[in-house]
């Protein structure tokens, strides 16, 4: 059973299906009378008097009534015609229908006389146990809901406890749901699939009810040792912050099945979530290899720059001798280029084929490798290129411009940069990658009412764009002076990209230097550390460091400094501020 499937919400199925199957018939019908033809008079018959049907007899005007109340978004109406309608009609389909309607509204006098009727018509459906289940539970007749549930789920397949879980979730009162649960989640009702283990687990976490979802997430790792079970038993552990047993439940399960592509996934992700990227490519090493583990162990030892790990793991995707996926093809230029191989990246990158779906990101990074090998012109010849190719693809295009640009600040030609994106976005006109970008870089080049305007620009577009109103905020706060009204409007825009952007490092940052501009030391500082906690680089050490300084804590300063010029010697926000502070 998959939970999913019991969490979705409980909708009409068949409304307009059939009140459109009813209104064609009843088309199809009226046209055939009209058109029928006439080839020899009709014979004498004596006088028939018709009378109408009353509205509250029109099957047909109650569908169509219902059907109207559905597209007008009135459950409740469309509720009460489908009764209506149910109670004309010999169909228990749209008796279950204005069942399930009436349930949809929590409408539980309406939905027992819908159910009433569909009891009559197809007393054996089990969906009218169900029903009959949901409106006691709703009523809080909690034994009478506990048979029809212990009934349901005594048949032990799928769909009976998808059926259980469908009435226990819509439970306003989630205590008696768990209560109830409890007594039916028995090892007799579970039966030997462990499918039906898991699933209860998860509905009972979903109730909030953790340790009745802990018991049986135990009882299905003791009972069938599957890969499913171990994984959602470590979830749990990682639920209440218990990492060390999650680790130990993935070790306990790889024990059993080596092999398992699934659980050493899972087992390296703690391990790198937990600082062990080193660890986790080890634990993805053993074992049958394919593209995923292949990328996955290349993205942890990247992570903490392992060469040697790299180097053999490059010996190891070069040897395999399956067949060579685009994946793998590119994975080879990745590895290749990390390992300073930058012919041979150059050769991989270009093995990629037109037709996989990494090829227009292997041509980007062969404009790089070029560049990096000194063959700069012939990265953006062979960007400009690309641009031709791409030309009917805006986002490839936004792309390769915005590579070229990135190619030539690199080479310190900022002002063709500049050009770069001017001309960009007159191919693309309000790009917002490109006016970002731009931005950026005129900012930096010390024109800040370009830069202004641009960001400016953006946000009107995007008012939502968290990193056009942190950018914006922090080159108001940085450039602003003393400038009272700019400084609160720089406050203003941060605030906005923190709501968007919670716990986002670089707009704490941005939010501890609007403060410290402003004066207020003490906010200052407490979001400086939140950001460099979060993310110690070179810009955030800067400001802390200034921050500390100022405030008189210079051998703390000094040391956020330190570590800052350690990851980047040549960070110039860096070498600014303890040049201007320290001489």
């Amino acid at each position: 059973m998959h939970l999913s499937d019991a969490l979705r919400a409980f909708r009409p199925r068949r409304s307009a299906a059939r009140l459109a199957a009813l209104a064609v018939v009843a088309g199809t019908l009226l046209g055939a009378c009209a058109n029928v033809p006439q080839k020899v008079p009709p014979a004498p018959r004596a006088p028939v008097s018709a009378s109408p049907v009353a509205p509250e007899e029109d099957l047909l005007l109650k569908l169509l009534g219902a059907q109207f109340a559905l597209q007008a978004n009135d459950l409740v109406g469309g509720a009460e015609q489908f009764t209506a309608a149910a109670e004309l009609s010999a169909d228990p389909a749209v008796a279950e229908e204005a069942t399930r309607l009436a349930l949809s509204v929590r409408n539980w006098p309406l939905a027992r006389r819908a159910l009433a009727r569909w009891q009559q018509l197809a007393p054996q459906d089990a969906g009218i146990v169900q029903a009959r289940a949901w409106i006691a539970l709703a009523e809080g007749h909690l034994d009478v809901a506990a048979a029809d549930l212990d009934a349901l789920a005594a048949r032990g397949d799928e769909q009976a406890w998808r059926l259980v879980a469908q009435v226990l979730l819509s439970a306003e009162d989630k205590d008696a749901a768990t209560r109830l649960l409890e007594r039916l989640a028995t090892p007799q009702h579970l039966g030997a699939r462990e499918t039906n283990w898991i699933a209860i687990s998860q509905l009972a976490f979903k109730l909030g009810a953790k340790p009745l979802a802990q018991r049986l997430a135990d009882g299905a790792v003791e009972r069938f040792h599957g890969e499913d079970g171990y994984v959602w038993r470590a979830r749990l552990a990682l639920d209440r912050d218990d990492k060390a047993a999650a680790l130990a439940i993935y070790a306990e399960a790889l024990r059993r099945t080596p092999d398992s592509v699934r659980l050493r996934s899972g087992y390296a992700a703690l391990l790198a979530d937990g600082g062990d990227a080193a660890g986790a490519a080890r634990v993805l090493a053993r074992g049958p290899q394919d593209d995923a583990t292949y990328a996955a162990r290349a993205a942890y030892a990247a992570r903490v720059d392992d060469k040697p790990v790299l180097a053999g793991l490059y010996r190891e995707v070069e040897a395999d001798a399956s067949a060579r996926s685009g994946r793998r093809l590119y994975l080879l230029g990745q590895l290749a280029e990390m390992l300073d191989k930058r012919d041979a990246a150059l050769s991989w990158y270009r093995a990629v084929g037109d037709e996989d779906e990494r090829w227009f990101d292997a041509q980007l990074r062969q404009a790089v490798v070029l560049d990096q090998l000194g063959r700069t012109k012939e990265a953006l010849d062979f960007l400009h290129q690309l641009q031709a190719q791409t030309a009917e693809d805006a986002d490839q295009l936004g792309n390769v411009w915005l590579l070229e640009a990135e190619l030539l600040v690199r080479r310190q030609r900022p002002n063709e940069a500049l050009a770069v994106y001017t001309r960009a976005l007159e191919s693309l006109p309000d790009d917002p990658r490109l006016l970002y970008a731009r931005a950026l870089l005129a900012v930096d080049q010390g024109d800040l009412g370009a830069g202004e305007r641009d960001l400016r620009r953006l946000i009107e577009l995007k008012p939502d764009n968290a990193d056009a109103l942190n950018a914006l905020g922090y080159t108001l706060a940085d450039q602003s002076g003393h400038d009272a009204a700019r400084q609160q409007e720089a406050l203003a825009l941060i605030e906005r990209a923190l709501k968007l952007k919670p716990d986002e490092p670089a707009i704490l940052d941005s939010l501890g230097w609007v403060r410290y501009r402003m004066g207020d030391l003490d906010a200052a500082l407490t979001a400086l550390r939140g950001a460099y906690a979060r993310q110690p680089d070179p810009d955030i050490a800067a400001h802390l460091g200034e921050v500390l300084w100022v405030k008189g804590d210079r051998d703390e300063a000094r040391r956020i400094w330190d570590e800052g010029r350690r990851k980047d010697a040549g960070n110039k926000t860096l070498l600014e501020a303890i040049k201007r502070l320290t001489t």
